[in-house]
Formats: C-alpha cells, structure tokens, sequence
C-alpha cells in the first residue's frame, strides 16, 4: 500500500471515529436530559437536525489531522505519544493530563475570544450562537474555520509535550464530555463542581449557559483561569429562563397538536 493511500485512509478512520464518538456521546446525554428534563429540547427538533449536520461536518475536519498524525505516530515515530508507561515516572501521567488541558484550555480561550470579534463572529461563530438555546448536539457545531481551530490543537501538542497513549485517551474524554455537557442546558455535575471553591476554578454547563445569554464573557472551556485574569468571568447562568422557555414550548407543541387533531376530527 502506497504511502498516500494510507494516510488517507487513516484520515478517513479518524473521521468515522470521531463521527461515531460524537453520535454515541451527544446521544447519551441527550436521552440522560429527556429523562431528567422531557420537555427542555421540545420544538427544537430543526435546531436538533442542523447541530448534528454541522457536527458531523466538524467531524471530518477533525478526523483529517488527528489521522495523518496518527498515522505518522505509529509508522514513522512522528509524535511525543509514548506506550511505555515507565519511560517516564509515574507522578508525569496526571502532570501530562494537566497540562494538555490546559494548554488545550489557552488555545481554546484566546481562539474563542476571538471568534467574537465582529467580523470572525458574523462569518464563522455565528453558526454555534445559532442554537438558541445549545442543546447536547450542539458540541461540535461549528462553521468550517472555527472547527479547524479546534481540530489542530491536539495534533500540534503531540509533538511537543510527551504523553502516554492512555493519558491521551483521558484528555479526549475528558473533551469530548465537556464539550456536550456544557451545552446540554441543565447541570450533570455535583453542586462542588460548580459552586464554592472547586466551582470556582472549574467550567461546567452553569458558566457556559452565561456566555450562550450574553456572549462576550465566559470564554473558556476547563478552567475559569483566564477567564478571571482577563476580566471576562462573569459568574454562572441562571437555568430557569431556559426551563420556562421550554415548558412553554413544550405546551405551545401540545396546544397545536390538540388544534390539529380537533380541525380533522371536525373534518372527519
């Protein structure tokens, strides 16, 4: 097998990866908030459909990068990935998940503030802020340009910073579950995770909810770190508008449906 054919299909599994990991997670979280909530994505079935077009669009942006290096990982020794779990003491393992997240958590700061200035916003974030409000399918809804600021991030810390694959794997996790869980409208965590000292250091669905009200605030997706340096924390969502909303929703679907249903039983 040619070198560019492997490389290309190692893209491709990537992207079917990625796909699949996204369909699996964003699914599960959103029958866990059916149950807990039934009526908080009622009438949002459109929104529903157009979060996971762009999503699994976003995947294959995804899966192009994380698969030539990948690739690159296992034939030619390209990465600082590891599989020998004594190549480096142990006590480097958490060390190694931590600062991935947190430079993947710098990254997606600045780039995030970023895509909320005008002209970046109107032409590629404005996708995201088009669920109105994000459901668990909205995680990875993202225009092109924005999902490839997300996608390189990762692929580039791989040569720079050494991780066991294991470890690797907890970072994806770890993303992918933040990813859904912020913007699935309703908290999934316990009250020390986002409230009192814990909660104030950790990003979870109540500081994000805040900057899907107001925008220009709340930027960051671990950590509350340079989010409260820069001035732009501005404390957590309130839940209850959105849960209002969506009762109303919910019973303005019943009333039309009972509507429907009497105008062809007067037909009948």
């Amino acid at each position: 097998m040619s070198i560019v054919l492997a490389i290309i299909l190692s893209a491709v599994a990537m992207t079917l990866i990625v796909g699949v990991r996204y369909l699996i997670t964003s699914g599960a979280f959103a029958m866990a908030t059916r149950a807990r909530h039934p009526a908080l994505y009622a009438g949002l079935d459109p929104q529903i459909r157009r979060e996971i077009w762009w999503s699994l669009a976003s995947a294959a942006i995804y899966g192009v990068p994380a698969g030539i290096v990948a690739w690159g990982w296992q034939n030619r020794g390209w990465t600082q990935i590891y599989e020998d779990v004594h190549a480096y003491p142990l006590w480097y393992l958490p060390l190694s998940v931590l600062l991935y997240l947190f430079a993947h958590d710098t990254w997606f700061y600045w780039t995030h503030r970023w895509m909320h200035e005008p002209r970046a916003f109107r032409i590629a974030h404005a996708v995201h802020h088009a669920s109105r409000p994000p459901t668990a399918w909205a995680a990875m809804a993202f225009h092109p340009i924005e999902a490839l600021t997300g996608a390189v991030v990762i692929p580039l810390l791989v040569f720079l910073i050494p991780i066991h694959v294991g470890a690797l794997g907890l970072v994806l996790t770890i993303m992918t579950v933040m990813g859904v869980t912020n913007h699935m409208g309703w908290e999934i965590f316990p009250r020390f995770m986002w409230k009192g000292p814990v909660g104030a250091w950790l990003i979870t669905a109540s500081h994000h909810q805040r900057h899907h009200e107001r925008y220009g605030c709340n930027y960051g997706l671990y950590f509350r770190f340079w989010d409260r340096l820069c001035g732009t924390d501005d404390g957590l969502g309130d839940f209850t508008r959105s849960h209002e909303r969506s009762r109303a929703r919910a019973a303005a679907g019943a009333r039309g449906g009972n509507a429907d249903r009497g105008g062809a039983d007067r037909a009948a």
